[in-house]
């Protein structure tokens, strides 16, 4: 639709006044000229403010344009001399576009051309309309950024009989269970005066996201009794696994490189066999880094490793005992040592210590 701006309106005081903006001047077109400086727009992809200085030989004036990522405000539309502020908004996409402001005294008609250069190709992939709206490279300084991240703090046997207690940052002797190093986060799991320690983090864990793509680049430690996991839990929980609960990848060093993803509610969980869960393998994902991701709308979940389908789930319409992904999650990181899965085939404290480490964590919405 056409967009006027700003077309300003006289006051009719007899019959055959005129009234309305530029077009209300009957002068012939031909004898109205328009000028205006610039005469032409060029905005960079972050967009700008643009200052017009508008002359005519007219009665009055008036702009419009048909884009709707331009705004125009026009100052002095009933007088020969005047002034407009052209906003252009920042693209979002990687093409150059292209549009007009026009100006109109009378019948005459002057457009100023604007043009807009591309915005920077993305370097992360994200499906298309989604863009990043958050993101931990782990670039900077050697821990967690508080304001991110939190770490749990619990004993061992808090959650499914797991054999490691989960600390803030350090150990009592001061030994890290997360720390930054070289661009990369590590959890690292180890044994101390007869304890093994660890580290379990949530990502914005008041705020947490949802429906979009998560992504994240992890490299999973060996060795038996290990059960690292890349995994989502909902900011509102009340109860499990009625509220639900999305594991993107887990993993336990018994069965080494076979990644799996498993979706929990109250109608599908793995304590009465009826959870939705998929595994593959995925060759040397203990020892090098693979990425796994989800793709959560309010229609479908599906998950990946290395950009290959690994569970896919629709939304039936059977209502919130089926469905319970429609409530904001944060994203989990954990490395758990023991447990009812991870130790089911016992574990081998010979292997510690052991570290999983995480290139990034990268979230997408549209």
């Amino acid at each position: 639709m056409r967009k006027y701006f700003l077309i300003t309106t006289l006051l009719c005081t007899a019959a055959f006044a005129s009234c309305g903006g530029g077009d209300d001047d009957k002068t012939p077109a031909g004898s109205i000229s328009v000028a205006c400086q610039p005469e032409t727009i060029s905005a960079q992809a972050g967009g700008g403010v643009f200052s017009i200085s508008v002359s005519t030989t007219g009665k009055e004036w008036g702009a419009y344009t048909n884009a709707d990522w331009i705004k125009v405000d026009a100052q002095n539309t009933t007088s020969q001399q005047g002034s407009m502020t052209v906003t252009v908004a920042a693209n979002p996409t990687t093409e150059i576009r292209s549009a007009g402001v026009t100006i109109m005294s009378g019948g005459a008609r002057k457009t100023i051309p604007v043009t807009q250069a591309a915005a920077a190709q993305s370097a992360y992939y994200a499906p298309e309309g989604y863009s990043l709206v958050w993101h931990d490279e782990f670039d900077e300084g050697t821990e967690l950024n508080a304001a991110d991240w939190t770490h749990e703090v619990q004993g061992a046997g808090w959650v499914n009989n797991e054999l490691q207690t989960y600390v803030n940052h350090k150990s009592p002797e001061g030994r890290a269970v997360t720390e930054i190093r070289n661009g990369v986060l590590r959890i690292n799991c180890f044994k101390e005066n007869g304890k093994v320690y660890s580290g379990r983090v949530y990502a914005k864990v008041k705020q947490g996201w949802k429906y979009g793509y998560v992504e994240a680049s992890i490299k999973l430690p060996k060795g038996k009794g290990t059960w690292p996991a890349f995994w989502m839990m909902p900011v509102n929980f009340r109860s499990w696994p009625a509220d639900g609960e999305i594991d993107i990848m887990e993993e336990v060093g018994y069965h080494p490189d076979y990644v799996s993803s498993s979706l929990h509610a109250n109608a599908h969980v793995h304590s009465n066999g009826t959870q939705v869960t998929h595994e593959m393998l995925c060759q040397g994902a203990e020892g090098e880094f693979h990425t796994y991701a989800i793709l959560w709308t309010a229609q479908n979940i599906t998950t990946y490793v290395d950009g290959k389908v690994q569970l896919s789930y629709d939304n039936r319409g059977k209502g919130r005992d089926d469905w319970p992904y429609d409530d904001p999650f944060y994203v989990i990181l954990n490395l758990a040592w023991g447990g009812s899965w991870g130790g089911a085939q016992g574990v081998d404290e010979n292997a510690l210590p052991v570290t999983m480490e995480v290139d990034y964590v990268r979230v997408f919405q549209k």
